[in-house]
């Protein structure tokens, strides 16, 4: 079984004031187009019917339409686990004052955030900007690390968002002269708590994902394995040790902190610096170190299973968004890409500018043409 996205429709979502696109069947979705025609814009949408902020973390503001009034909507027809549903997202016009509220429905009744989306829909993506995730800073692979985990845990944003709240209020706190240290032990107990929880989410997933990874290893495949490992003391002690054991000495270990942390201006241990620790498992080297072709490659890999993590733990294969995949891989592993995919069965939608480095799909997909706010099928 897979989650699928039958029809799309758009309203002041960036370049388009208003589209709509109906896909049939279960054959690829390919979108092309010259650069800035807006294919990107498309994928960004559906993305936005997942928790979090969609796979270019735009700010709710970001994504309006510059010539409309503030608004935006995006709404599809999903057919998924629990059959077919409408899922839609978007905000009201710009307030004079105050920020804009999501909205979100489900056959047009109220849900209470996009993790109730879940239930009907689950996505993945590929886009160019994760090329340098390797060699980047340890943020961006926290992000990438939080969004693996939010395909299989759709709370787990709402965690992540709490914590950094947290911390930012324990910080403030730190500033003041004489802080009253019943409140430094308050917010300290909740920053211990959602750390915890937050990294034994983090924990488990990649824990998860090793073991896919390990029990669908091809010797001859063209991405190689990936050898994962979640660098950081609270993160390392949760494989041993009990939760609560954790979490007090976190709390004790933030209450013995607060002079570093006030001289410093920030809390300086957490599960807020862990690192995701990525390795070429035949090569037992780590992916920093690997050619360019080879980070490619295990970044890919790591996507395509984890995929397949999410349609095992879920029984529903999730939807696949594969952004300018033609600038990303060469012929050979799109063409091994898009066979594990379609072994998945997850729908998967693409975009690219020259329509000949698809040639691997065949005839197996359905072509619309981009240009600046308007999509129509070729």
């Amino acid at each position: 079984m897979r989650a699928q996205v039958s029809r799309l429709q758009l309203a002041n979502f960036r370049s388009y004031r208003t589209a709509a696109i109906d896909v049939a069947g279960g054959l690829p979705v390919l979108l092309t187009g010259p650069n800035g025609a807006g294919k990107t814009n498309v994928l960004e949408a559906i993305s936005f019917l997942t928790p979090g902020r969609g796979l270019r973390r735009a700010t709710l503001t970001d994504v309006a339409a510059s010539e409309g009034d503030g608004s935006w909507a995006v709404s599809a027809e999903v057919e998924g686990a629990l059959g077919v549903v409408q899922l839609g997202t978007g905000i009201d016009p710009t307030p004079e004052e105050g920020n804009p509220t999501r909205r979100y429905r489900i056959d047009r009744e109220k849900a209470n955030s996009a993790a109730a989306f879940a239930d009907h829909l689950r996505v993945v993506w590929l886009v160019p900007e994760m090329d340098g995730l390797f060699l980047g800073p340890a943020s961006e692979r926290r992000r990438f690390l939080d969004r693996l985990v939010l395909a299989i845990d759709a709370e787990h944003s709402s965690r992540v968002n709490g914590l950094e709240r947290a911390l930012r209020s324990r910080n403030r706190l730190l500033e003041e002269n004489s802080p009253d240290p019943r409140w430094l032990d308050a917010i300290e107990h909740e920053v211990a708590e959602l750390g915890v929880a937050v990294a034994a989410a983090r924990a488990e997933t990649v824990q998860r994902l090793s073991r896919q990874i390990q029990s669908s290893r091809e010797p001859n495949s063209l991405f190689p394995s990936a050898a994962l490992h979640l660098a950081g003391w609270l993160d390392e002690e949760l494989l041993s040790a009990p939760a609560l054991q954790i979490e007090e000495r976190y709390r004790s270990s933030l209450r013995d902190a607060r002079p570093r942390d006030k001289a410093a201006g920030r809390t300086l241990e957490g599960p807020h610096l862990s690192d995701l620790s990525v390795a070429h498992f035949e090569k037992q080297i780590p992916a920093g170190r690997c050619s360019t072709g080879e980070r490619k490659a295990l970044l890919v890999g790591l996507v395509l299973s984890h995929a397949r993590l999410v349609a095992s733990m879920h029984g529903c294969a999730p939807l696949v968004l594969l952004d300018d995949v033609s600038a990303f891989l060469d012929e050979d592993r799109r063409a091994a890409l898009l066979n594990g995919l379609r072994v998945l069965g997850s729908q998967v939608w693409m975009t690219g500018v020259d329509l000949s480095a698809f040639n691997a799909l065949g005839g197996e997909r359905q072509h619309f043409l981009v240009s600046p706010g308007v999509l129509w099928k070729s």
